[in-house]
């Protein structure tokens, strides 16, 4: 396993998640010692939380969309000095920093050029967390896409991603909102990047639930889906 993640950025998208915020990058920190949060035009206290808990903070000053920040903290990581390896990590505590130590040192070691986290590598279990309407959403989206499918992905809306610098330099998302998840598969696929899978433990707590579970952000989903469908 890897002891020095030193050339690994963590990206953060942050819109108004000020409660949690700070808790998610000083884990995070522990391990990975460089992340940039964008703070999206939040109207809570999500910037002063960021800025405490030890990362580069850059602030949009209205709302963009989550594709927009994580373009413009990767446009961020990747002009840092020894950057080689990026990650998105979701500001809400879903993501689990030991999955992006695995992600990382996979990477470093396999000829891939993004690793994308999936919630449907392993057998189903009593304890599968993803909820039933949730897992339905998500499979839908993955047949209404042809290029997921080609590239063998399963969840396409899995927001935690590791990739090298090639990806970086070439990423350019112009999708700000819930659509950047299709964008990022049809740059895959344009691009010929070499892309893998990872099993990764998403955690749904009671405020992860609330901020992301909603039946409109499950429409939002499959719009995102039927959008995936008419990208060339």
């Amino acid at each position: 396993m890897s002891l020095d993640f030193r050339d690994t950025w963590l990206i953060i998208p942050c819109f108004n998640e000020g409660s949690v915020i700070g808790e998610v990058i000083t884990n995070a920190r522990a391990t990975f010692p460089n992340i940039v949060a964008v703070n999206d035009g939040s109207a809570d206290n999500s910037a002063a939380a960021i800025h405490a808990a030890g990362a580069h903070l850059v602030n949009h000053p209205v709302n963009l969309g989550q594709g927009a920040a994580i373009q413009t903290g990767v446009e961020y990581a990747r002009a840092q000095p020894g950057a080689k390896i990026f990650v998105t990590f979701d500001a809400d505590g879903q993501h689990q920093v030991k999955d992006v130590v695995a992600m990382v040192d996979r990477l470093r070691a396999e000829p891939v050029d993004i690793i994308v986290g999936t919630r449907f590598g392993r057998p189903r279990s009593e304890d599968d967390q993803v909820p039933l309407i949730k897992r339905i959403v998500l499979k839908t989206v993955v047949a209404l896409s042809p290029r997921t499918r080609r590239l063998g992905l399963t969840d396409a809306h899995n927001g935690l991603r590791v990739f090298n610098r090639t990806v970086a330099e070439q990423l350019n998302l112009r999708m700000n909102g819930m659509s950047h998840a299709s964008e990022f598969v049809r740059l895959m696929d344009d691009h010929s990047w070499r892309v893998s899978e990872q099993p990764v433990d998403i955690l749904y707590t009671e405020y992860s639930m609330s901020k992301g579970q909603s039946l409109f952000n499950g429409v939002n989903i499959l719009a995102d889906g039927l959008l995936a469908r008419r990208l060339p």
